[in-house]
């Protein structure tokens, strides 16, 4: 960057993204949050940026992190953005600014090949059926060839195959490899470019496993850096507090007991009493099972943990645990694969004796998940506030939070609340889209409460004279699969457009046959809430069933809830209002993607004009005009047909 230059420069009309990237079109809210993400990395502070749709925010962090001259760790909401910045939008603005920093892409260790596993699955007893042979031999092939060992180059094995779990790098089996190994270890070479480079791009789950490793004194799994980006935001909260709990599920200890088995044949073939043990642990984990309701749900360990079935069964595996956990401690000199088993053992031990007791340590929520032929036991801390804050102290670095829904109603006090961010500046930059003419939101009236028995049933009543009018062309979310089936059934045969339903089809397919269509209805729930960006005329109507409050029957939820009501709070306000408002603008945002877009915005839920917290939730949104009038939401659709159709005119002149 010349030294008379400002970073607002370098993204305004004649600097050199404008001129190096065709279609790039400058934004003065973008400069404003690249001038405060650069001055927040100069001078260490921390920094909380909500960016509206539309504003660039990714080039708004790229510049400054790259200009900076200090060592950046970026982190995405998935691993699927994760790459979308690494070999996307990086690349872009490295060559606008000519710049030579060294840039990494880092992942979980389990996104990699471990090539000692997969000599060993090879030979396996669980996997020398037909298919799982053909997976391997697949991967064999990949792994002469790839240069990063990265899993998601690979095609031809699906992403459900049980052979993944053998060949991806393991950190108690890849930790032990010796050092002459370490040359052909791809997850070591990976945090070995890490160590060089100056810009890191990685996820949220790997950010905060790595932050849960601090707090717990142990190593790290990044390299130390004086900047953190952390983009869509929004999400690290609840994905904290997955790694400062803990967990032991089913699929934990089969595998276990699965690796033992192989690890046994591999390093003590003449030990037959420890795959008998592991094989006895695969069936105590099977009883558990058992003791659970025979219907997937979840909810508060007390409500399960007392049932003579479960007290039962718990002492059993326990017991099998136990002894298997013995048994390893005896032969793991043999080798480092039966080393890891034990490690692990000794590790799952001591999560199951957390849900042993009877009287839990009331700062976790002791909860449990069951699945069709499976469980997880799960502690989540009541907040994540005290060791993150705890985490980022540790280190000497700059922190940028940003993302398109971290506000409610302008107001950053519960995002702030949750990472224990107290000291933050704060910057809002509106969307630089035109909401004010080119959307309305439409607040149908004569819709009964959500509860009542036929709410789906009006719901579809009232959108399909919106849907005419749209000519197709929509989203309808909802915040139930219940409810999206209800409407996918009540709604065929009464519209002529094609409906596409989640579930149909892989998300990405789906949303590339809903743009292919062109007139498509998609039908979706929570996961098409955000993430989703289809811009254009295929899409020019969202509806959203509810305000998407939190589920109260949801374990981790419900005692947040009255753990906030036990220390004098008003949960409902403070915690539930402004969690459901930053899920709704997530949805909204699916609308408007681009300057030229247009449409309207059903919200269905009467809460939102007959409630006093309503006004929390218009406020949160982007300024647009509101209507209860069909016949304006039809007009809206007549005009935009008759700007279509002048615009084509003179295209053709």
């Amino acid at each position: 960057m010349h030294p008379n230059s400002s970073i607002s420069d370098v993204l305004g009309d004649d600097g050199p993204i404008a001129r190096h990237l065709t279609g790039f079109a400058p934004r003065l809210e973008q400069q404003h949050l690249a001038e405060a993400i650069f001055t927040t990395l100069e001078q260490g502070e921390t920094l909380i940026g909500e960016a509206g749709t539309g504003t660039g925010k990714t080039f708004a962090y790229l510049v400054p992190a790259i200009l900076s001259g200090k060592t950046i760790i970026i982190s995405t909401g998935t691993r699927h953005l994760q790459d979308q910045l690494f070999y996307n939008d990086l690349p872009l603005v490295k060559r606008a600014l000519s710049s030579g920093v060294t840039t990494c892409l880092l992942k979980g260790r389990a996104n990699y090949l471990c090539k000692h596993r997969l000599q060993r699955a090879m030979r396996h007893p669980a996997l020398l059926n037909e298919t799982h042979q053909k997976h391997l031999r697949i991967l064999a092939d990949w792994a002469g060839r790839t240069k990063y060992g990265d899993i998601a180059e690979v095609i031809g094995v699906p992403e459900d195959s049980m052979v993944w779990s053998f060949i991806v790098s393991n950190d108690e089996f890849c930790s032990k490899h010796e050092f002459e190994d370490l040359a052909d270890c791809f997850i070591h070479k990976a945090r070995k470019r890490a160590q060089e480079s100056d810009i890191i791009v990685v996820n949220h789950h790997l950010l905060c496993a790595d932050l849960a490793l601090k707090d717990l004194g142990f190593g790290e799994l990044l390299p130390s850096a004086t900047g953190f980006v952390i983009d869509e935001a929004h999400q690290l909260p609840d994905i904290a507090a997955q790694f400062f709990g803990r967990k032991l599920s089913s699929r934990q200890l089969l595998d276990l007991a699965r690796d033992t088995v192989g690890e046994q044949l591999h390093e003590a073939p003449d030990n037959r009493e420890l795959r008998e043990l592991a094989q006895e642990l695969e069936t105590g984990v099977r009883h558990l099972r058992l003791a659970f309701a025979i219907e997937p749900e979840r909810g508060p360990w007390v409500s399960v943990r007392s049932t003579a079935a479960m007290d039962r069964e718990l002492e059993r595996l326990e017991m099998l645990l136990g002894a298997l956990e013995e048994a390893l401690a005896d032969v793991a000199a043999r080798g480092k694969g039966l080393e890891a088993c034990h490690k692990r053992a000794q590790l799952h031990t001591e999560t199951l004796g957390y849900f042993m007791e009877l009287d839990p340590a009331l700062d976790y929520v002791h909860w449990y998940e069951t699945f069709r032929n499976g469980f997880s036991l799960n502690m989540t801390p009541m907040t994540v506030a005290q060791p993150f804050q705890k985490a980022m102290q540790s280190m000497d670095a700059s922190w940028v939070f940003t993302s398109a829904t971290l506000a409610v109603g302008g107001d950053f006090s519960h995002f702030q609340s949750q990472l224990g961010l107290e000291d933050a500046r704060e910057l809002q930059v509106d969307s630089p889209f035109d909401y004010r003419h080119n959307a309305l939101l439409y607040l149908p009236g004569n819709l009964p409460e959500p509860q009542h028995s036929n709410y789906t049933r009006s719901i579809v009543d009232t959108m399909v004279p919106v849907l005419e009018a749209s000519g197709g062309r929509a989203f309808l979310l909802f915040t139930s699969y219940r409810a999206m089936h209800e409407a996918q059934g009540l709604l065929e045969g009464r519209i002529n457009y094609p409906i596409l339903v989640q579930g149909q089809m892989p998300k990405r397919e789906l949303i590339e046959a809903f743009q292919s269509v062109g007139n498509a209805v998609l039908l979706g729930t929570s996961s098409f809430w955000e993430g989703v960006d289809v811009r254009g005329e295929a899409l020019s109507l969202v509806m959203i069933d509810k305000l998407p409050f939190g589920s109260p029957g949801d374990p981790v939820m419900s005692a947040r809830i009255d753990h906030m009501k036990q220390g004098g709070g008003n949960p409902f306000f403070e915690y539930q209002v402004p969690q459901a408002a930053i899920a709704l603008k997530q949805g909204v945002g699916r609308l408007i993607r681009d300057v030229t877009d247009k449409g309207v915005l059903v919200l269905c839920d009467p809460r939102i004009r007959s409630r006093h917290y309503g006004e929390v939730f218009i406020t949160s949104l982007p300024p647009m005009p509101i209507t209860t009038d069909l016949e304006e939401v039809t007009e809206f659709y007549r005009q935009e047909r008759v700007a279509l159709r002048d615009e084509l005119e003179e295209v053709e002149e």
